[in-house]
């Protein structure tokens, strides 16, 4: 037996064992050796008897977050809820790479939580083991099922429509209803949208591909391409635009983005879009129009893991899911938040109640189905 300083050394049975007494707790290494005396284990229980129990170390009153979201757009939010609780939030914006980033940080990562704008994006860093379960109360109770995974590794915080703007002149009211009459001969090549490998637009076809299956998502994917009149670009905004300008009749968008584009004084430009458009929510497969969400989770490696917890109960509860609708124009997960008078203004629409679970599901497949039908090309 060797004491050094605030350290013991014991060999016993020829290996090591190591206790840091200055960290108050005991760690084992085990390293064989040629030539070892024999202690008896009484003299380690007595030992370990000996060192104090430590409480494990508070949490900072702080909490970490990786967001997908612009600062603009979650700092209401976020000033509030330091106001109240008084836990700090310090925030990383990532418009990509979330999920690389969280990887290559493993247990050394800041993050205690993530703030994503589509299930898509979540679904990934859960599937990478990168988020750990949460038992809320709170959550289950303000958030549908249909709207948080179902172990508790993520949840939703809003709901946006997947739906079609189309021409206000050149679209009779009624003349398109649902998404499967998308693939119609009739709107060839009068139909614009985005990338059809963006998350929005998989997670599209993973819906239909979970109404549907495979095959009848693969042939409706090829025919809404068909009918396409430019090859996919541009973002949501963007759609709107070449509706405006004659390019195309009917254009795939999320809803808030109408909202964003009619409110929009610093480029008036976007008023006129908007104006020459108007919202459709499109049934799928008789079961309502597709809906996605922006969601939240606690991370794996939380360092501060309460504090999440209480920041993703918090935007479930009414001040910001009343946030939600009127900042960023998108529907509450929450039951019973007033939705803002512009949103309410397009009228009401049956939002799907299939899972989101079953949505991030599909999603690698619909991929694969976008390569497949060439639907950039």
């Amino acid at each position: 037996m060797v004491i050094m300083t605030s350290q013991l050394i014991i060999i016993l049975n020829k290996k090591f064992w190591f206790f840091d007494m200055k960290k108050q707790r005991a760690r084992l290494m085990f390293l064989t050796v040629g030539a070892a005396s024999l202690v008896g284990t009484a003299l380690i229980a007595g030992i370990l008897a000996s060192l104090p129990t430590v409480a494990p170390a508070a949490e900072k009153n702080e909490v970490n977050l990786y967001s997908y979201r612009q600062p603009g757009l979650i700092k209401p939010f976020l000033d509030e809820f330091t106001k109240r609780t008084g836990i700090k939030v310090n925030v990383t914006v990532a418009e990509k790479g979330m999920l690389e980033r969280l990887k290559a940080e493993g247990r050394n990562t800041p993050a205690d939580m993530v703030l994503t704008t589509d299930i898509g994006r979540l679904s990934a860093i859960a599937d990478a083991e990168m988020l750990r379960p949460v038992k809320s109360e709170v959550l289950e109770r303000n958030i549908p099922a249909h709207y948080r995974d179902p172990k508790g590794v993520w949840f939703g915080l809003s709901v946006r429509a997947r739906v079609l703007f189309v021409s206000k002149d050149r679209v009779r009211p009624g003349e398109i209803t649902s998404y499967e009459q998308l693939t119609d001969p009739k709107w060839r090549g009068r139909i614009c949208t985005r990338s059809g490998k963006h998350v929005y637009n998989i997670s599209m076809l993973a819906a239909v591909i979970a109404e549907k299956g495979e095959a009848e998502a693969q042939k409706w994917a090829a025919g809404v391409r068909e009918n396409l009149a430019r090859k996919p670009q541009g973002n949501d905004r963007a759609q709107a635009k070449a509706i405006a300008e004659g390019v195309c009749d009917v254009a795939i968008a999320n809803t808030y983005y109408m909202a964003l584009m009619t409110t929009n004084k610093k480029s008036p430009e976007q008023q006129k879009w908007a104006a020459a458009t108007r919202v459709v929510f499109p049934d799928l497969n008789g079961h309502g129009t597709h809906v996605n969400i922006s969601g939240a989770a606690v991370t794996e490696h939380a360092k501060h893991p309460a504090n999440a917890v209480k920041l993703l109960e918090f935007l479930s509860e009414d001040f910001a899911q009343q946030m939600y609708a009127d900042q960023n124009f998108e529907y509450p997960v929450k039951a019973g938040v007033p939705l803002n008078d512009l949103v309410a203004s397009w009228g009401k629409f049956k939002p799907s109640t299939l899972e989101i679970s079953k949505v991030a599901k599909f999603r690698p497949l619909a991929s694969r189905i976008m390569d497949r039908v060439q639907f950039n090309k």
